[in-house]
């Protein structure tokens, strides 16, 4: 069935697997009369087009899978589902005379606004008791769970699967089952959403009496595994499609793409009816303008094939082109009508069989023309989405070299339809999506990419994925703030999130904003020196009191009219990195020598964890124990990585000075902590990720472009060693772990301190000059090391049995690399070659085999190339130096 509504001058579409008349008004819809009043209080305007038609199957017990635009509001399914607890009757034979619903959503924030709505309704319903479960992977968790007494629990897949390993019997009172956004239940956890189904499947298998069992599955998008669980897990389903293109993928539309040069369409285009002229079909052409429509209607009746036109310039009206349409297709001979786009809605022409898509249509257009076949769709679940012998309606797409406009959003619609792509689509669609890619470069760098290595879907992403050296090294971090880029003191200002924060990068001896806070205090002291700026200027920086400590700030928005002497701006802290809004009489003049200092804020990323399940949003609960924990406190950190004012630490350590006894105390490790709550789990690939996204900007600073300084087996043994709880590493450790004397830069790095002092004097003699980055891999016979440098000049590599010495200018500056060699090598085979954007040293080695490191101590410049790397499994794993 299909149905039509007129809302204004659109029409909303629908396709239903069976009739149901649609419920459109909140006075007759079939929900509890609390719920109505609830609903009429809020101003609720009455139910959408979807909700008439999903909400009477629903509140009647009935199974349903709705598709719709509206696909991820719980209202399409709240309101009828707890209609259906409010009948007691329905529910005797189970324990306490209780029915529960349990509603699976993809992910915890989803689950969390569930929660959240499901408590605005307690007014309109009796005993409405929701429970929120969202389980980490700490093992005690899931027996501390109470759910006796509640009507609605709301969780995920990942947590419920926790919850069932202590807890089974909450499936033998679980009546009613939602799949919250099932095409994103289904792409990220479909194992994990059978494993449910199959355990509800048995549990209503034993259960006792007859309570009612539902299962009610909504979204925005079809998706292959609905078909099995239509199949297998559902009664005969109610489907309610309102979104076209999903109705023609359920339909099994036979989708079609035929690539042409745009000046062979129109014999293309013939090739195409001859075959349908053979099977009498009802075909459609479809094309973006009047000129087309006329010179299409020609090339047809110059080859004898007799067809119908309809564009805005037509004599002939809509009704009477639909008249003759239907007339031929009765007489027996095939009907081809050529329509222009703006002519498709008018005609509302629902029986077409063939729809040929002569001008490469936008995303809307193709709607539209598909819905021209909404008579044809397949209203039965087939056993193949591409089973010939069930297509009734084929949809063919011309492809020429100037269809790539709107290349993406078709492919994007053609392979969620799992059609056969030609190569040509994807070529034209790369080029769009470079072009939008290069179109967002004064964008911010993408803050998932930055914090986890990877952003899951950049095309809907606003922000930048590649690097711009005018945004992202135009304010970099002085060199003088990382003096030791392994041992770095690190103050926390504001907590983004779990991983990411703002704050300052603490000097170990004299530290210059410590010295500029003080003087600011006490100059802003004295009432005469508080002067308020009259005109306030964006990107200006200013002086803000705040009681008796003194910020620097920049103005980085203002109202666009300013009427009134004082207006609401808003403030940057330039010195903390958190923003705010202040009225403009709070500002201050700041004198000039209070302006020579740059901002001292720093964004800083905590490496290699992220959040469980796949979820892509920390979990509020981890972000305010984090926060509680760091929030204003030193901590050590090793710095993996900066671009320009970010920073990627791993570990991060919280410390406390005993300054009597003149050492420095381990309390936490971030990441540490972050595990510990079972909330967040390993992510090795990380900084790989982030060097990877860097490898395209020069080399211009060491300080700039530091590189990975180990493997996962190193980053994690120095984990170990500044891990409290490690109590093996204290107990084996003279040095203890977990104390130091100061320096504090001695904190948590045992392993590294004595190959880093060694690094240090094996290198002495360069006196100014800088290390390049170096990344090796090797084979049986030799070592290949590749030294990042640019357009190197003056270079000298000297070879000995067991060093290599390398050398060379690049912009001015000397980089050398001195590397003492785990085994030995062939001198005079060795071979160095110098291309402009690195040099390429080969090792022969003196003894067939692999070796399991490069050089006899670490060195935080070298690294392993994982590109060029082939590991056999008979291999042992390999250090980075």
């Amino acid at each position: 069935f299909q149905s039509f509504q007129n809302v204004g001058e659109e029409k909303n579409f629908v396709f239903l697997s069976k009739k149901i008349e649609p419920s459109s008004v909140l006075e007759k819809a079939p929900l509890f009369d609390g719920l109505k009043k609830k609903l009429a209080w809020n101003k609720s305007s009455g139910p959408t087009f979807t909700e008439s038609y999903c909400w009477p199957p629903v509140a009647q017990g009935y199974d349903v899978v709705v598709i719709s635009h509206q696909g991820n509001d719980p209202s399409l399914y709240i309101p009828p589902v707890l209609t259906l607890l409010q009948l007691e009757s329905d529910y005797q034979a189970l324990p306490n005379m209780r029915g529960v619903s349990l509603i699976l959503c993809p992910g915890w924030k989803k689950a969390q606004l569930v929660f959240d709505l499901l408590k605005t309704y307690r007014r309109g319903c009796r005993h409405l008791h929701p429970v929120l479960i969202i389980l980490g992977q700490n093992k005690g968790a899931a027996s501390q769970v109470e759910v006796q007494g509640c009507e609605v629990v709301v969780t995920t897949p990942h947590s419920l699967l926790r919850l069932l390993e202590h807890n089974t019997w909450l499936l033998c009172r679980l009546c009613h089952l939602v799949l919250d956004e099932i095409e994103v239940l289904f792409s990220d956890t479909a194992e994990q959403v059978f494993t449910i189904l199959d355990c509800y499947k048995k549990a209503t298998a034993q259960a006792q009496g007859d309570p009612p069992h539902q299962i009610v599955a909504v979204g925005t998008q079809w998706n292959k595994h609905i078909t099995p669980l239509i199949q297998e897990f559902m009664n005969d389903p109610y489907i309610v499609i309102t979104v076209i293109e999903e109705a023609a993928i359920f339909g099994n539309v036979q989708q079609v793409v035929q690539p042409c040069m745009n000046s062979s369409r129109t014999a293309e285009l013939l090739k195409i009816l001859d075959f349908t002229q053979k099977n009498l079909q009802k075909v459609l052409v479809c094309t973006d303008s009047v000129a087309e429509v006329e010179m299409i209607h020609k090339v047809l009746k110059s080859n004898s094939i007799v067809s119908l036109k309809k564009h805005k310039e037509s004599k002939c009206t809509a009704k009477c082109v639909l008249e003759r349409w239907r007339k031929m297709h009765s007489s027996g001979s095939p009907a081809v009508l050529v329509s222009a786009d703006d002519c498709l809605q008018p005609l509302g022409i629902t029986d077409a069989t063939c729809v040929i898509h002569f001008s490469f249509p936008s995303p809307a257009v193709f709607r539209q023309r598909l819905q021209c076949m909404a008579d044809n769709f397949c209203t039965g679940i087939k056993d193949s989405a591409v089973d010939q012998e069930h297509t009734k309606a084929k949809s063919v797409i011309l492809l020429t070299e100037n269809s790539s406009c709107h290349a993406p959003g078709i492919l994007h619609c053609l392979k969620h339809a799992e059609a056969e792509i030609p190569e040509e689509l994807h070529d034209s669609t790369a080029k769009v999506l470079e072009s939008e890619e290069n179109e967002k470069f004064s964008r911010p760098l993408c803050a998932f990419l930055k914090t986890f290595g990877i952003c899951r879907n950049r095309t809907a992403c606003p922000d930048r994925h590649q690097i711009n050296l005018s945004i992202d090294v135009a304010q970099k971090i002085a060199d003088e703030m990382i003096e030791t880029p392994e041992r770095v003191t690190i103050l926390p200002l504001l907590i983004v999130h779990a991983t990411n924060y703002f704050g300052r990068i603490v000097r170990k001896q004299k530290d210059q904003y410590t010295v500029l806070a003080k003087e600011m205090n006490d100059y802003f002291k004295v009432p005469g020196h508080r002067i308020s700026v009259n005109t306030v200027e964006k990107s200006v920086f200013y002086g803000l009191r705040e009681g008796a400590i003194c910020h620097r700030v920049q103005v980085i928005e203002t109202p666009a009219k300013d009427e009134e002497n004082v207006c609401e701006v808003t403030i940057k802290y330039i010195d903390e990195g958190r923003t705010s809004q202040v009225n403009s009489d709070q500002l201050l003049h700041l004198p000039a020598k209070f302006q020579s200092l740059p901002p001292q804020a720093v964004e800083i990323i905590v490496c290699r964890v992220k959040p469980i399940d796949n979820e892509v949003e920390w979990n509020p609960k981890v972000t305010d124990h984090i926060n509680h924990k760091i929030k204003g406190k030193l901590h050590h950190a090793k710095v993996v990585h900066t671009l320009g004012k970010t920073v990627w630490v791993d570990p991060m350590v919280g410390v406390t000075n005993l300054p009597t006894m003149k050492m420095w105390i381990n309390e936490y490790n971030i990441r540490s902590e972050i595990l510990s709550t079972g909330l967040g789990t390993d992510n090795p690939e990380h900084v790989a990720e982030i060097q990877k996204l860097c490898r395209q900007m020069p080399v211009v600073d060491h300080a700039e472009n530091l590189e990975y300084l180990g493997t996962k087996e190193d980053t994690a043994g120095l984990e170990e060693a500044s891990n409290p709880q490690d109590t093996s590493t204290q107990e084996n450790s003279a040095e203890s772990c977990n104390t130091s004397a100061t320096p504090p830069s001695d904190v948590f790095f045992l392993d590294d301190v004595a190959q880093t002092k060694e690094a240090e004097d094996s290198t002495v003699h360069q006196q100014k000059s800088c290390h390049p980055q170096i990344r090796w891999f090797q084979d049986n016979v030799t070592v290949t090391l590749k030294v990042q440098i640019l357009r190197a000049a003056d270079s000298k590599c000297e070879f000995s049995k067991e060093k290599v010495v390398f050398s060379a200018y690049s912009e001015g500056r000397l980089y050398v690399a001195d590397l003492e060699l785990y085994q030995s090598i062939i001198a005079e085979k060795s071979t160095c070659v110098i291309k402009d954007t690195e040099a390429v040293i080969s090792l022969v080695k003196e003894k067939k085999g692999a070796w399991c490191k490069l050089l006899k101590n670490k060195n935080v410049h070298v690294s392993l190339d994982f590109e060029h790397w082939e590991e056999s499994e008979d291999e042992k794993p390999f250090t980075v130096g």
